[in-house]
């Protein structure tokens, strides 16, 4: 039976990759929804009664069925709407899809970011942390178009959420070159392969704007 429109929201916020990354499987699957952007400093009552355990975007809410966190949302997506697989078939191969999902959000998020805006051992230095672990997905994504294979899969709509559309414009307000061409060609050329599909480019928060929104947050982090 074809979805209604009135089915599916989409709690979120415009800068958020967590938010992005659900934006992008729904256009991917041709799933119909209504966003709804929130404040995520004064959080509307709508989002800390659909969501009180988190109090966070993203919130997905289908037929009744409310769901947070985007890694959870992400699967569910996949799950109900079968076209345009998100996740791969095989057990190994989505475990791994998953696995390396959580090393972006957990590992490469705090560590190319916070830790390189607190620079508290030194900037120079917590850039290298962060490039060894961007390394790992270099090696990840060598002779693919994506991390998914030929086509973009879970790992892609996180890691390119957070990395390419989120991180690198703190980076660039920063002044840091923290994955140069030459050093990381493989996930360069992953990048510009991204930014060719079109539901990737409709989704991908303006750069100026993200850009002075992740300086703000640099601040944050520093005065913290």
């Amino acid at each position: 039976m074809a979805e209604k429109e009135e089915d599916v929201k989409l709690l979120g916020f415009w800068a958020s990759p967590f938010t992005r990354r659900v934006e992008m499987a729904l256009k991917l699957k041709g799933v119909p929804y209504e966003y709804l952007e929130q404040d995520i400093v004064n959080k509307s009552p709508l989002l800390l009664q659909i969501n009180p355990v988190y109090k966070k975007v993203p919130v997905l809410v289908h037929k009744g069925n409310i769901l947070s966190e985007s890694h959870v949302i992400l699967e569910y997506i996949d799950q109900i709407w079968k076209n345009n697989p998100i996740l791969p078939q095989d057990p190994y191969e989505k475990a791994m899809a998953l696995f390396w999902a959580k090393f972006v959000d957990e590992q490469v998020g705090p560590v190319a970011f916070m830790s390189v805006a607190k620079a508290e051992k030194g900037v120079e230095v917590a850039i290298k942390e962060a490039q060894e672990l961007f390394m790992f997905l270099e090696k990840e994504v060598t002779g693919k178009d994506f991390f998914g294979g030929k086509t973009i899969g879970f790992l892609d709509l996180v890691a390119g959420s957070m990395i390419p559309f989120c991180l690198a414009r703190g980076w660039e307000g920063m002044g840091i070159d923290m994955i140069p061409e030459e050093k990381f060609p493989e996930l360069n050329r992953w990048i510009k392969n991204l930014k060719e599909i079109e539901i990737v480019r409709e989704c991908i928060p303006p750069r100026e704007e993200q850009i002075e929104h992740m300086k703000k947050v640099v601040e944050r982090i520093k005065s913290a």
